[in-house]
């Protein structure tokens, strides 16, 4: 299997790992969008009361979780008033990260098909199609693909790594096309709620879909919005079918979100607060992090939403990582996302306010 597997990606940056850490004030890591805030006492609570769990959890999510997640994604994603939930399939995730990995394999696409995923993309997209034994096919532009049926198109939008938000009349297109030919839309959308010069939309919008459900799914995570990483909570909606479909294969495969974290989500989606205090927090770090960059003489491109800088000074990306990490500094190269983005580097906000400042005095020197 690691044969047809590329190599983990953070594993090369085991070298500049260690020039960073050499700093005499020590390593700032920017290279992972791994949280470092604390988990809100809200959903800390939650957890704790729901630690007395001895039986199997539902794969399908407790009714209370179902409920939370519905009424979060209406208010968030549909964001159309009076819009009804009615028929909305929704489905808790072992994180977001598992359910890209496992898509095309839990639809059942395998070898002989293909499956679109974007140009500039995080890791999992291709590896998860891999796995399936299908073939990924990186575009941006479903026209160049003629009259080719992939079973499956991967959109991400706010973009990990490069932050670009794709407007809604994109979308709809992507949608129409993908319906056209009877493949899955599947839009990943973990930083939907951090749009900073621009406001995402989500392709379970009306704006977007027509009012229709059919053939589109919509991935959620809660490690950014609530810091949830360690708890692995994700979820998926959209179509009820194809919800349905990946219910029934995920009971077979015991792919169960645990029961304390299931409470844990119920929590966390019911309060906003928590989740503008850490957008608050991140939009700082973003403001301090690019002045400096932009001092540095990095030009800062795309990066309209999400938690990343996508960064360039038109050389190569490894070049660049090897000059942050003599300032003790590790950042992400681009070409861990495709051989487009070999220019560029990606630089996290998730490290805390003393280690962005810490990184904003090197970058100046």
């Amino acid at each position: 299997m690691s044969e047809r597997l590329p190599d983990f990606p953070w594993d090369l940056l085991a070298p500049a790992k260690r020039t960073a850490g050499a700093h005499p004030d020590g390593l700032v890591d920017l290279s992972m969008g791994t949280p470092v805030d604390p988990v809100p006492p809200v959903v800390r609570e939650a957890l704790a009361a729901a630690s007395d769990s001895p039986g199997y959890p539902l794969t399908a999510g407790t009714s209370a979780l179902r409920t939370a997640i519905t009424e979060w994604v209406v208010r968030t994603c549909v964001a159309s008033p009076g819009q009804p939930a009615d028929g909305l399939g929704v489905l808790p995730t072992i994180g977001s990260k598992e359910l890209v990995a496992w898509l095309p394999t839990l639809l059942g696409i395998g070898p002989g098909d293909t499956v679109v995923i974007p140009t500039v993309c995080y890791p999992t997209y291709e590896v998860g199609v891999r796995l399936a034994g299908a073939t990924p096919v990186r575009t941006d532009s479903l026209t160049s693909l003629g009259p080719a049926r992939p079973k499956l198109v991967w959109v991400n939008s706010p973009s990990n790594p490069t932050g670009q938000v794709l407007p809604a009349g994109h979308l709809r297109k992507v949608v129409d096309w993908a319906r056209e030919r009877g493949a899955v839309v599947a839009s990943d959308e973990c930083y939907l709620t951090l749009g900073w010069e621009e406001q995402p939309v989500s392709v379970l919008s009306p704006e977007v879909n027509g009012g229709r459900l059919d053939g589109v799914l919509a991935v959620h995570s809660l490690s950014k919005r609530s810091n949830l990483a360690g708890y692995r909570a994700g979820f998926v909606a959209g179509d009820p079918a194809i919800v349905s479909e990946l219910l029934a294969v995920r009971k077979h495969g015991g792919m169960i979100v645990p029961a304390p974290v299931q409470a844990a989500m119920v929590a966390a989606l019911g309060d906003d607060e928590h989740a503008a205090a850490q957008r608050a927090t991140y939009s700082a770090r973003r403001d301090v992090l690019r002045a400096s960059l932009v001092k540095a003489g990095f030009e800062i491109e795309q990066s309209g939403a999400g938690l990343y800088l996508w960064a360039t000074r038109g050389e190569d990306s490894w070049s660049t990582v090897d000059w942050f990490a003599e300032r003790g500094i590790l950042v992400a190269p681009g070409a861990f996302y495709g051989p487009a983005g070999e220019r560029h580097v990606r630089v996290a906000l998730t490290a805390t306010d003393e280690r962005v400042a810490a990184a904003a005095e090197r970058l100046e020197i």
